[in-house]
């Protein structure tokens, strides 16, 4: 097995020191190993919103050219969780958030696994969605299935994310190209990070009628 380079050192430091250093990330339970700028995130948490802060804590940081997660969510022993007790929660916090169609998602809840199902006019209604189930006691893992809705004028949806990536203060514009085909936008180009790689993919996601994303950008 090849060793380690300085470099993979170097991230791996300061991978664990955002990881320390950010609350929301269980301590001491995530381990890290690095290879040519991919980063492996290992151990276990007691939730799933603790998994995916880690993950997130990871990406924010510069040099990481992609993730592997083999974090495992294992929850308390001595608290049973109830399928239906954790598909009462997600409907009650589906329902209380002002920025989701009432009605418009049904959680499905399997084993301690959400799906969510369903169909909203913007891509941040699907974001926060996911946001509000993640952090219920019992969850394990998110699917989301839910859809947006397209709109049919492609060159107003290209230029739009066109314009977004402009006004961005992470994304130099000429870099990322953009082009459109129905609902799904496909970016290529380069970025110098991957925040920035999902800083441009979560801006094309906001679109009025971006639907998916499929993002090619490379780091250079």
């Amino acid at each position: 097995m090849t060793a380690p380079t300085s470099c993979d050192t170097d991230l791996q430091r300061d991978i664990v020191a955002e990881l320390s250093w950010d609350p929301s990330v269980p301590a001491g339970q995530i381990g890290v190993t690095v290879k040519d700028g991919v980063v492996t995130l290992s151990g276990h948490t007691t939730s799933f919103f603790g998994k995916h802060a880690a993950e997130t804590a990871a990406s924010r940081v510069k040099g990481v050219q992609a993730i592997v997660e083999h974090v495992e969510v294992v929850l308390n022993g001595s608290t049973k969780f109830h399928d239906e007790d954790i598909a009462a929660a997600a409907s009650l916090r589906l329902g209380s958030d002002g920025t989701i169609p009432q009605g418009a998602i049904v959680p499905r809840v399997e084993d301690g696994w959400i799906t969510l199902l369903g169909e909203v006019d913007w891509h941040f209604e699907r974001d926060a969605a996911e946001r509000n189930v993640r952090p219920i006691a019992g969850v394990v893992g998110v699917v989301n299935m839910i859809t947006v809705k397209p709109r049919v004028d492609v060159l107003d949806v290209r230029e739009s994310i066109r314009s977004a990536l402009h006004r961005s203060a992470f994304l130099d514009r000429d870099t990322v190209m953009v082009a459109v085909d129905g609902g799904t936008v496909r970016l290529t180009g380069s970025v110098s990070s991957i925040h920035e790689r999902d800083v441009a993919e979560q801006t094309a996601l906001q679109a009025a009628g971006a639907v998916s994303v499929v993002n090619m950008l490379t780091i250079a």
